[in-house]
């Protein structure tokens, strides 16, 4: 039980109107590197442009427009998108079902307020499904606003439980009058509609979020005007504004109104975040300004990693490093056929879309990061961050940090019991950046080794 040295010196010093339900059919960083909110995506959906809200209910709002029956009123598409996870589940009989309510207000000085409300049902078939915490519940509606500059206010609660969240912002409804284009709308399916009469038939995507190397990325598009023989150009643009994938398709109608939609491989996209641009070619007219709209190319809609070697280099503690070695090596163009690889031969619940494994993995190190900086390293970088990302949290803490009066030693402790490990923590320097001692050091990659054999 004793273990020489370590213990004696140590003695002395955590749908179109409605919902609907998607069913889960590198280099060592240096010290201080920032990492990334890996828990909560809203950085990234605020920068781009969205309505965000935090916990206790977290949603991701959007609206874009297009145009209505008349010039004097414009058609609002709103959407908005929750986790299974954020909602409070009840069985009924067979199945899982929870119950949200919606209200959007639209308020305006120059026009009269709209306002939207309702109260929506989700029912699903296992347990499995109510801990989902990736984008698996879609709101949307259509509504007619006068152009105008509009306070917009999204409350979302929970019919079976005390939360609720509220966020706001100041949008431009745009006029569509004569020639024009609407901005670009990520859609997942949906034919549209064929006149400006007639309600769209469209399931938006309101995190424009494409999964790497996962499903296609679509924009559906509208154009207004156009002469005979008019196309629309659309490019993917990356980060740096650099095109990355483009397509160009013929507008067919009656040239007052056409729609069409641009397709994006998995393929063609780099992870990152990127935009689409859409411009109108029309045989001798004057060009009309390019329309875009931002999306972004993620490990995960949970995960606000949004590059790859990046992804690389957190995954430095993962257990399976044969996979990572794997990404690490595959070019450019292979990475994300190698990236739905990897991800589909560590997922250990097959039967939902998400990687448990993965996301259980990231969770510790952003509380690894959180719980144990030390003296400007990032805490998922210190031994202790190391430890707890691959052991988890230990059964029995002992902090002899502050007693350095006999010894001038300072040492921390942590227990597993059902692991029979005792690692010991040594601030040699003075400076709080505790390292394990060599002997806990070979401990706990012994410990290590026979629990990813068991795994």
């Amino acid at each position: 039980m004793r273990r020489l040295g370590e213990v004696a010196l140590f003695a002395t010093v955590a749908a179109a109107c409605g919902s609907w339900q998607r069913v889960g059919t590198e280099p060592r960083p240096q010290p201080g590197t920032a990492l990334p909110a890996l828990a909560d995506a809203g950085t990234l959906y605020r920068r781009m442009g969205f309505l965000v809200a935090g916990a206790p209910l977290p949603f991701v709002a959007a609206v874009r427009y297009l145009a209505d029956a008349t010039s004097d009123s414009t058609l609002a598409v709103f959407a908005l998108s929750l986790a299974n996870h954020s909602l409070s589940f009840q069985r009924d009989g067979n199945v899982f079902v929870a119950q949200y309510h919606v209200e959007v207000a639209f308020r305006a000085d120059t026009a009269p307020a709209r306002q939207i409300a309702s109260d929506e049902t989700v029912r699903i078939r296992t347990f499995q499904e109510t801990l989902r915490a990736d984008e698996s519940v879609i709101y949307q509606q259509f509504v007619g606003l006068r152009p105008g500059v509009y306070t917009v206010t999204v409350t979302v609660r929970d019919r079976n439980a005390p939360a609720a969240t509220r966020q706001e912002r100041v949008d431009t409804v745009p006029r569509f009058a004569g020639r024009a284009l609407s901005s670009p709308i990520p859609v997942y399916e949906g034919t549209g509609r064929t006149s400006v009469t007639d309600p769209p038939k469209l399931l938006v995507n309101p995190r424009a979020t494409l999964p790497y190397g996962g499903d296609t990325l679509r924009f559906y598009v509208e154009a207004y005007g156009m002469p005979p023989g008019a196309r629309l150009t659309a490019r993917a643009l990356d980060q740096r504004g650099t095109a990355v994938a483009h397509d160009t398709v013929a507008l067919a109608g009656d040239g007052r109104f056409a729609a069409t939609q641009f397709a994006f491989r998995p393929g063609d996209l780099p992870v990152g975040e990127g935009s689409v641009e859409v411009a109108a070619i029309v045989p001798g007219g004057n060009p009309l300004p390019a329309m875009r709209a931002p999306f972004v190319v993620s490990f995960s809609d949970q995960w606000a990693i949004t590059n790859f070697d990046e992804m690389i280099s957190l995954l430095r503690y993962f257990d399976r490093q044969d996979w990572v070695d794997s990404l690490r090596k595959a070019p450019a163009d292979e990475r994300p056929g190698v990236w739905r690889r990897f991800y589909k031969a560590t997922d250990p619940v097959v039967l939902t879309p998400e990687n448990e494994a993965l996301d259980q993995y990231f969770r510790r190190v952003q509380v690894a990061n959180e719980r144990f900086r030390e003296s400007g390293d990032p805490g998922w970088l210190t031994d202790r961050g190391e430890v707890f990302i691959t052991l988890g949290d230990p059964d029995d803490v002992y902090d002899a940090s502050s007693d350095v009066s006999r010894s001038g030693v300072r040492l921390i402790r942590w227990t597993f019991t059902s692991l029979r490990l005792t690692l010991f923590f040594q601030d040699q320097t003075g400076f709080g950046r505790f390292r394990l001692t060599p002997m806990s050091r070979a401990e706990f990659q012994r410990v290590l080794a026979r629990v990813r054999r068991a795994q």
